[in-house]
């Protein structure tokens, strides 16, 4: 299995948001979203055995783990690295950018599941039928650039009836700012939470293994 980083930090957004948190960043994605943040995932990285990250992971002394990317689920060897760290009894988490099938994924397990907005030029690419898999154990995000994508946020949670499902979160990204986004969503009377990326407040923006 490729990795790209493994390390211990803190959960930057989401209803985990501020838990230590050890994250298996793994390598490759097959989407190019045109913000994206950790477009260093989409080749760097080295390969280990299920057995060696296993290990690694219990060295950083943490029983939650956030398995990341680039995109987990393109990873040929995802289940079986899952199944270990549940037998090791990990609290998991997974985080998915909505385009590969989700409902094979152990029930145990939180997905954190991204809808990309028209911002992100890869809105064509979701699966949009992983939505009727997720629970209130899961998590749905819109990263919102504008009121484009805002709108678009609306009419997917609507379609979908996501409020009732599982939790709905907007994240602002480059143009739009975090108040605006909050007055947007207060104004409509919209049953989300509005988040931040933490570790974007405490580290600098670019800065790695945080």
């Amino acid at each position: 299995m490729k990795v790209n980083e493994i390390f211990k930090s803190i959960q930057g957004e989401g209803i985990l948001m501020g838990l230590p948190t050890i994250f298996i960043r793994l390598t490759g994605c097959n989407l190019r979203c045109k913000w994206c943040d950790t477009t260093y995932s989409y080749y760097e990285g080295q390969e280990y055995s299920i057995e060696e990250i296993i290990e690694i992971t219990k060295n950083l002394g943490i029983k939650r783990v956030c398995i990341t990317g680039g995109e987990p689920l393109i990873q040929k060897d995802l289940g079986q690295l899952l199944d270990k760290l549940l037998e090791n009894d990990y609290s998991i988490s997974i985080e998915t950018n909505g385009s590969q099938p989700i409902e094979w994924i152990n029930k145990k397990i939180m997905i954190s599941l991204d809808i990309k907005c028209p911002s992100s030029m890869e809105s064509d690419k979701m699966k949009f039928s992983n939505l009727e898999h997720l629970s209130f154990n899961d998590q749905c995000k819109f990263i919102i650039e504008d009121v484009t994508d805002y709108n678009f946020s609306l009419s997917i949670i609507k379609e979908y009836n996501l409020i009732k499902k599982t939790n709905v979160i907007f994240n602002p990204v480059g143009g739009i700012k975090a108040r605006e986004l909050v007055d947007m969503v207060v104004q409509d009377n919209i049953d989300v939470r509005v988040g931040i990326q933490l570790h974007k407040i405490i580290w600098d923006k670019n800065t790695r293994g945080v």
